[in-house]
């Protein structure tokens, strides 16, 4: 029987991407994205949210692809395998890093909302005796 392990997370690039070369040679991409979630509400009834942090490895030319898309804030839609890891941090405590090795992503805002705010409009093209006029639909004659 085929078996399956896929993870889709949609969530904001917590750091930029650090492209580092592998001793064979091979690229790999690293960076973190957090994800929100809802996990109930507190006895005043405010929604509690909650934050998952990923580490997110993209590998050879995806690795390549997301150095030059992906920064710091961006909203992205990553598909990959997941994998936890225990590792133990510098005070001695156990601890589980939520790692995930991406074979896709996409980004999912635009550079205009990232640049100027979501819904942001783009500001009008300037002639030479400043802005142009824009197109009116009152013009189009049917």
């Amino acid at each position: 029987m085929a078996s399956v392990s896929k993870i889709i997370l949609v969530g904001n690039v917590g750091r930029e991407p650090e492209l580092k070369m592998t001793p064979t040679g091979r690229a790999v991409c690293e960076f973190s994205i957090a994800v929100n979630r809802v996990s109930g509400k507190s006895d005043s009834g405010e929604r509690i949210e909650q934050t998952d942090w990923y580490r997110i490895s993209c590998w050879a030319g995806l690795a390549e692809r997301a150095q030059q898309m992906i920064s710091k804030g961006r909203l992205v839609y990553v598909e990959g395998r997941f994998t936890p890891r225990e590792y133990t941090d510098r005070e001695g405590k156990n601890r589980i890093s939520l790692d995930v090795s991406a074979s896709d992503f996409q980004m999912l805002d635009s550079r205009r909302d990232r640049e100027g705010g979501v819904g942001a409009m783009p500001e009008a093209p300037k002639g030479p005796n400043g802005p142009e006029k824009g197109f009116d639909p009152d013009e189009i004659p049917f």
